[in-house]
């Protein structure tokens, strides 16, 4: 009854630790786009697994199962707490880090490109508007 929900987290859990691993040591790497579709699959594996055995007893499930089980189940769900916990906080200053590189091409290109207007209000006065700077990004890196 379990043993699928087990294994999707412990495969979960194994997947998070290496990419916090490999994002610990390069901000990016070829897989990491496969990574994160595998942990969407094993999310949702999870989460239909959970939804399943509800369905067929909502109020005792987790009672239901026998101590050594229990006991599995409780080491699965630790794992993959704190290897949530420390891939989030990869991928949270990765994110950071990212908007912060953003802002400072954004800053340069708009240094460069003096893309700054000026326009007379109605009562003559000048108002100026910088347009921000044009910037692609090439997501194939």
């Amino acid at each position: 009854m379990t043993e699928q929900l087990i294994d999707a987290m412990v495969s979960l859990t194994h997947i998070m630790e290496e990419e916090s691993d490999r994002l610990g040591r390069a901000p990016y790497f070829p897989e990491l786009p496969e990574i994160a579709q595998a942990k969407l699959r094993l999310t949702g594996r999870i989460e239909a697994e959970v939804a399943r055995m509800k369905r067929e007893a909502p109020d005792d499930w987790a009672e239901r199962l026998d101590p050594e089980t229990r006991e599995t189940l409780a080491e699965a769900s630790r794992g993959l707490r704190d290897a949530s916990a420390v891939n989030a906080r990869i991928l949270a200053r990765q994110i950071e880090l990212s908007v912060e590189m953003m802002g400072a091409i954004a800053a340069e290109a708009q240094r460069l490109t003096g893309s700054r207007s000026m326009t007379y209000g109605a009562c003559g006065g000048l108002g100026g508007m910088d347009a921000p700077a044009p910037i692609s990004i090439n997501a194939r890196l």
